[in-house]
């Protein structure tokens, strides 16, 4: 089992949430569609050679976003990633993923 977290502008939260659960993310036991989130804010600056969804070259940044938290099963994880990347509108979505022990 997997804990995938990651970070997104509210415009993509609900975007980037059924595109997980749609590939089996967020499961856990007899309930689908779980996930944690909360309100928080990030900053980066993009670099020469970027093509940012928000911001400038140069300046740096900052964006209200959430971070949110789901489960997956270790056969979905990879599947789970292509669908954030491919729902979430950053260049470089920052994602994390940490393995769990389930007891």
């Amino acid at each position: 089992m997997y804990k995938l977290c990651y970070f997104v502008p509210e415009s993509h939260l609900d975007v980037t949430k059924t595109a997980l659960f749609e590939v089996g993310a967020g499961r856990i036991g007899d309930y689908d569609s779980c996930a944690w989130q909360c309100r928080g804010q990030g900053q980066f600056r993009p670099l020469d050679g970027s093509q940012p969804f928000l911001g400038q070259t140069g300046k740096v940044e900052k964006v209200d976003e959430y971070k949110v938290e789901l489960v997956c099963e270790d056969d979905l994880i990879g599947d789970a990633i292509q669908a954030l990347k491919s729902a979430h509108p950053y260049e470089e979505p920052a994602y994390e993923v940490f393995r769990m022990e389930v007891l």
